[in-house]
């Protein structure tokens, strides 16, 4: 089927009651369990899973859609994480403890038991759905747009064309990408997780939810930085003798820029707040925060090449009502 228009939605994160009303507002119809919209495609940039309450309803919701035809689904950090939780390292010795690619640790315990906690019940369903994770893309190039979880990188994304990377990521892959000095490292690092800087030492950021962090998040975007003020993206911000540090050739080298020239480019992540609008006439993150009882956020894409505020579309986490 043709369709006349794409709508891209932000992270859900388990907020499947919400998700459902964004739908709705959109004009998207519920038919046996599948949305769907005469004339336009649902485009999710990924992290379904994880944080919120009904995160099982959300995969299913999404899931449905993708199976037929009705929306398309990249793959997030979290859906990434998920499959690096439980695939174990090449180098568990036998009969010993299982090493995983993605460390049980606190921090990525904690990440992930709201998940497994609301799939305990369902192991089979959760193993379907990891099996499905495999299966989506890492970005899309559709008429006229691009989309990625957290980072359009050209020089790597044609790197893994060139290598002609199989679609469903097997385990060698994933393995593989525990290592940040591979290719596959490389590659999910970026355009799951973007681009990062350094703290100077003995810096460290709290962030809301209590996670301490020694990196912190930069734009992709960026024409000519100069600070690190020119360059941080995140809800939590830089002290103020932090942000006026200026970029050395190293920083710099290890960010990259997205050219105004390019076609608009969709993205989820970053935990924005506020009124949506674009970051750029050709950049848009939908990430406003919804499980954080902020807003589920799409975007009406009709083929322009100059993004508009007016076409951002949203929903608010309601507490009491939707999602608890």
């Amino acid at each position: 089927m043709h369709y006349s228009g794409y709508d891209f939605i932000g992270d859900v994160h388990g907020c499947a009651k919400t998700l459902e009303r964004l739908l709705l507002k959109l004009g998207y119809k519920n038919e046996s369990g599948v949305f769907w919209h005469p004339k336009r495609q649902a485009i999710f940039v990924g992290d379904i899973v994880d944080r919120g309450p009904r995160i099982r309803e959300a995969l299913h919701i999404v899931k449905n859609m993708v199976e037929a035809g009705t929306g398309l689904c990249v793959m997030g950090n979290h859906e990434y994480n998920a499959l690096g939780y439980i695939t174990p390292k090449p180098e568990t010795a036998e009969g010993g403890d299982i090493a995983y690619v993605r460390e049980h640790n606190h921090h990525h315990n904690r990440l992930i038991a709201e998940t497994l906690t609301q799939f305990a019940s369902y192991p089979e369903e959760w193993r379907m759905f990891l099996d499905w994770f495999r299966e989506l893309p890492i970005f899309l190039e559709l008429e006229g747009c691009r989309v990625v979880h957290a980072c359009w990188d050209a020089a790597l994304i044609e790197e893994y064309r060139s290598r002609q990377m199989p679609a469903k990521l097997d385990t060698t892959f994933i393995q593989r990408s525990a290592d940040k000095a591979t290719f596959e490292g490389r590659f999910m690092d970026r355009l799951t997780r973007g681009t990062n800087l350094p703290l100077p030492q003995g810096y460290v950021i709290k962030s809301k939810d209590g996670y301490q962090r020694s990196l912190f998040r930069t734009k992709f975007w960026s024409h000519q930085p100069q600070t690190f003020e020119d360059v941080v993206f995140q809800p939590d911000p830089l002290p103020q003798e932090v942000a006026s540090i200026t970029l050395n050739d190293e920083h710099k080298a290890s960010l990259i820029y997205y050219d105004e020239t390019q076609p608009p480019v969709f993205v989820g992540h970053y935990w924005l707040q506020g009124k949506p609008k674009p970051m750029r006439h050709n950049v848009a993150c939908l990430d406003y925060s919804a499980v954080k009882y902020g807003r589920l956020v799409a975007y009406r894409f009709d083929g322009e090449s100059q993004l508009d505020e007016a076409k951002f579309v949203w929903v608010y986490v309601d507490s009491d009502v939707n999602e608890q």
